[in-house]
């Protein structure tokens, strides 16, 4: 019987060590490894006389955004334009982050390059923060002699696409902020506002009116189930968001119904396209063969309707079908996105031409984004003003009747 071995994760260490290269130069620089040990071992390696090495304490950080990324690529894609080597790259900009968990991770990609992995074998390693799309790109310009150009062109995407997520948030933020506000005030006034009505109300001995006695009834429930009105509303909204995260089935079924919402539809779709056709156009642009590229196009939509389409897509190009006429089979992009790739076919210059189809879109989204902030605002105070001003109505209605009876 076989005996399975169990793998135990060996603990790394960061630490800061002083030396003199071959040519008697002062160097420095942090390491992460598992012992002092290594590190000395490493350095050796490397022909560095070793003066000093010392275990470094790196402080918790906050979790690593899509931002951090961005600027990271820019960063590097600058550093390496300007001739500063690689591995002196990353020491400067992990040692300028005010993120520790970037500055760690930094180090640790750092440390697999000296080790002799590739920069496309040690950002592999990180597949939350390097997904297949920003490895290939990388791996294309690497075999290129081109990373520099590749890493701007890289971080020019990943700005791009967060400025448009940004106005997409943006645009969903103010109403489902004003909404929570008008329920809490709602409640608020339903629990402690109207009882203390009630009260003055019951010494009238007098008959309510008809939208008073709603409103009281309203409140009654408010203030005997509270517990369950907000339990049921913020568990159903937990297990909501777990299943849209877990549920493939979820997933599709909540991409698909957002895509048909009114107005809030048009702009997430005119955001994915966005997001499919710059995609696109930077891995095409890379070099990265058409196939290829479409393995990483369809993530990278964040919409599981043109992700399955794009699945669907691929397999047709990988059977000899043209670009433009598997896009008109997945019926799910607008004939204005198919005439320019069309073009781009036929001219030899599908990168530029799935360019300008992402700058169109992206000009749509902001003044989709733009208009419906214009448009929210007189529409978000109506019904708040009913809303509210319709319970104080409700409630100074007895007030008003007896005001009219003593005149």
């Amino acid at each position: 019987m076989a005996v399975q071995k169990k793998t135990i994760a060996v603990k790394e260490f960061n630490y800061h060590w002083k030396g003199k290269d071959r040519t008697g130069k002062a160097v420095s620089g942090e390491m992460r490894a598992s012992g002092e040990a290594v590190v000395k071992t490493t350095l050796r390696r490397q022909g560095i006389n070793i003066a000093s090495v010392k275990k470094v304490r790196v402080p918790a950080g906050r979790k690593i955004t899509e931002l951090d990324i961005a600027m990271f690529t820019r960063q590097l894609a600058t550093m390496l334009k300007s001739g500063v080597p690689l591995l002196t790259a990353f020491d400067i900009v992990a040692k300028g982050h005010g993120n520790p968990s970037v500055t760690k991770l930094l180090l640790d990609i750092k440390t697999d390059i000296e080790t002799g992995s590739s920069l496309t074998q040690a950002f592999r390693k990180h597949p939350l923060q390097f997904d297949a799309l920003y490895c290939n790109l990388v791996q294309a310009g690497e075999q290129a002699g081109i990373l520099d150009a590749l890493l701007a062109r890289l971080a020019t995407y990943k700005e791009k696409i967060l400025g448009v997520k940004k106005k997409i948030k943006s645009a969903m933020f103010y109403p489902t902020a004003v909404i929570v506000a008008a329920f809490v005030i709602t409640a608020v006034i339903m629990i402690f506002v109207i009882p203390a009505f009630k009260d003055l109300f019951s010494s009238f001995g007098a008959d309510l009116p008809a939208p008073t006695l709603m409103v009281m009834a309203m409140s009654d429930f408010f203030v005997s189930y509270w517990f369950l009105i907000f339990g049921g509303i913020f568990g159903g909204f937990w297990l909501f968001m777990n299943a849209w995260r877990r549920s493939e089935a979820m997933q599709i079924f909540m991409d698909r119904l957002i895509l048909k919402l009114p107005i809030f539809g048009e702009i997430v779709k005119n955001a994915t396209i966005a997001r499919w056709t710059r995609t696109l156009a930077t891995m095409f642009a890379a070099g990265v063969p058409l196939v290829e590229s479409l393995e990483s196009v369809g993530g990278a939509a964040g919409n599981y309707i043109y992700k399955i389409a794009t699945k669907k897509i691929q397999s047709e190009v990988s059977t000899g079908t043209s670009l433009t006429v598997a896009m008109q089979n997945a019926n799910v992009f607008p004939n204005m996105v198919m005439q320019m790739t069309s073009i781009g076919e036929e001219s030899g210059s599908l990168d530029a031409m799935l360019s300008k189809v992402a700058d169109y879109y992206e000009e749509e989204v902001d003044n989709a984004v733009e208009a419906l902030s214009s448009l929210m605002e007189p529409i978000i105070m109506v019904v708040l003003g009913t809303l509210i001003g319709g319970l104080v109505v409700a409630m100074y209605l007895p007030i008003f009747k007896m005001g009219a009876a003593v005149g």
